[in-house]
């Protein structure tokens, strides 16, 4: 079993790489394969809504611009069994990188329907605003309103700050060990 994290935070170290930490250990040790994305290793373009407003996107499913390693994770994500998306929250949202890389993967997925990449699999979705705290829920609902459209199975939402990190991260690694034992 594949289980993919996609991550949108462009550091290395801090509360959002902790949550990446948590959930990976989480899904090794429910015996599942698991492959951390961190979005900014890649020179992603935002979506150019080629043409009309839709190139190749909406009846091809690919992006012109796919070489810039789009299409790889579009790829990866189509063949893993389970997902996991976190991000740091910016403004009460995902990362710019997570909100661009969507955009795009949403025009090229959204008309397939039950063959969209993500239909029927189980998400798991983290976010950790720092600082303040704020903005968690409107971040988590971004997500959300992502998974929907492409018509993925919310299995949790799970907000992680200063202040509650320690069993937050415990969580975060029993939920993912949770969602692969589930199809197991």
């Amino acid at each position: 079993m594949k289980v993919l994290i996609i991550s949108g935070t462009p550091k290395r170290e801090g509360l959002s790489c902790s949550c990446e930490e948590a959930a990976l250990a989480g899904v090794i040790s429910a015996g599942a394969e698991g492959e951390v994305i961190k979005l900014c290793d890649y020179n992603l373009t935002r979506c150019a809504m080629c043409g009309d407003g839709w190139g190749t996107c909406r009846d091809k499913h690919t992006c012109i611009y796919g070489d810039d390693g789009f299409n790889e994770i579009q790829s990866k994500l189509a063949e893993a069994d389970l997902l996991i998306l976190n991000t740091p929250v910016y403004w009460g949202d995902m990362t710019e990188i997570m909100k661009a890389f969507f955009d795009r993967f949403r025009r090229c997925e959204a008309f397939k329907g039950s063959e969209s990449a993500l239909a029927d699999k189980n998400v798991l979705l983290i976010a950790s605003p720092g600082g303040s705290g704020n903005g968690l829920i409107s971040c988590l609902e971004q997500m959300e309103r992502v998974c929907r459209h492409l018509s993925a199975k919310i299995y949790d939402f799970i907000g992680v700050n200063r202040w509650n990190r320690e069993y937050k991260l415990a969580a975060i690694k029993a939920a993912a060990a949770s969602m692969v034992k589930s199809i197991s």
